[in-house]
């Protein structure tokens, strides 16, 4: 024992010291001193003090100064033993530089199965990244499950991968695939909703656009969802698409989407007078540049195209946040002004005053 003793002392100091080295070198990592933490976390890694958990350490106070080869050294230099933790400083390292495929390769490692709360995180993060938004989707449930994340982040995750995976897919049958495994409660989403009608609307399956969108607006009220039904293709529901926007009107009668869209089917059926209304009431209600943009389209349909001319230069004031000028005619803040009583006095059925 008094023999051995000095050897003791000296390997207890020793530890003693890469101790003092790791909680330094963390705390200098915490406070951006990168070179600093780099230089103590490599030496606690090599005098063997947690020396997985100092070299990944490391790693990332080199990545953090932007020396990416260091960084890697530091990771290739881990015990095949912790070939989790490589898996997984590897994948942070991949996404950190846009290179998802390879933090795929470095998360999939077979000796780094199963990976932790973590290391799945990353795998999913790198399959939405890599155009797999439906596989990273089919991940949440083991996510949640693990606590990989907070509820709320998860729920946002949700949300953002669902829609990604309608925008991804092939083909009407995987578009088809895809939305009828969401739950109801996501497909009534407007993101999503509008990712599905999108994605239909582009593979020439109309019918099932319009019903998604009319579906989601029943359900739960969205002034972009009107917006977007305006704009989807008429061809075959003209009528029904006009007795919606009607009943919407009934419970919306200030929303400037529905008073946008009404205008739109307006003059693809040719009734200027009309559309012309009901333009003016949108902007009454704070409609923008599309509105404007719309007008433009009404007076080329009339024939009138310094109208239309000045209704189009209206619509890029209002979009470079501009004011709009006047129209031939009366003032323009006067005829919008006529439109937003004459819309009161029907909603509260005040009888008009003959002009």
């Amino acid at each position: 024992k008094l023999v051995t003793l000095p050897f003791r002392a000296w390997r207890d100091r020793s530890d003693r010291n890469a101790r003092a080295r790791l909680g330094e070198g963390l705390d200098a990592l915490h406070g951006g001193h990168y070179a600093r933490a780099e230089q103590l976390l490599g030496r606690a890694a090599d005098e063997g003090h947690d020396a997985a958990f100092a070299r990944v350490a490391a790693a990332r106070a080199a990545n953090a100064r932007g020396d990416i080869a260091a960084a890697r050294a530091y990771i290739d230099a881990l015990d095949p033993k912790h070939a989790t933790a490589r898996a997984i400083a590897l994948g942070e390292q991949a996404l950190a530089d846009e290179r998802p495929t390879d933090a795929l390769v470095a998360l999939d490692a077979p000796a780094a199965q199963p990976l932790p709360p973590r290391g799945l995180a990353l795998r999913a993060e790198a399959l939405a990244a890599s155009g797999k938004s439906a596989e990273a989707y089919g991940l949440l449930g083991a996510m949640r499950q693990q606590h990989a994340l907070p509820d709320a982040r998860l729920d946002v995750l949700q949300e953002r991968w669902a829609a990604a995976a309608l925008r991804e897919a092939a083909d009407a049958n995987a578009l088809a695939d895809v939305w009828d495994r969401l739950p109801k409660d996501v497909r009534n989403e407007p993101e999503v909703v509008l990712a599905y009608a999108d994605r239909a609307a582009a593979l020439r399956w109309d019918e099932a656009a319009l019903k998604a969108v009319e579906q989601a607006l029943d359900a739960r009220w969205d002034e972009s969802l009107a917006a977007r039904y305006g704009t989807l293709p008429v061809a075959g529901r003209a009528e029904q698409r006009r007795a919606n926007v009607e009943r919407w009107l009934q419970g919306h009668p200030s929303s400037p989407a529905l008073l946008l869209t009404l205008a739109r089917l307006d003059r693809a059926e040719g009734r200027w007078p009309q559309a012309e209304a009901n333009l003016h009431r949108a902007l009454a209600q704070g409609a923008g540049a599309e509105a404007w943009e719309e007008f433009g389209h009404v007076h080329v349909g009339t024939g009138d195209m310094e109208r239309a001319q000045r209704s189009y230069a209206n619509a890029l004031r209002v979009a470079r946040g501009e004011a709009a000028v006047e129209l031939p005619g009366r003032e323009l803040r006067e005829r919008i002004g006529d439109s937003a009583v004459r819309e009161i006095r029907d909603e509260h059925g005040i009888p008009r005053l003959a002009e």
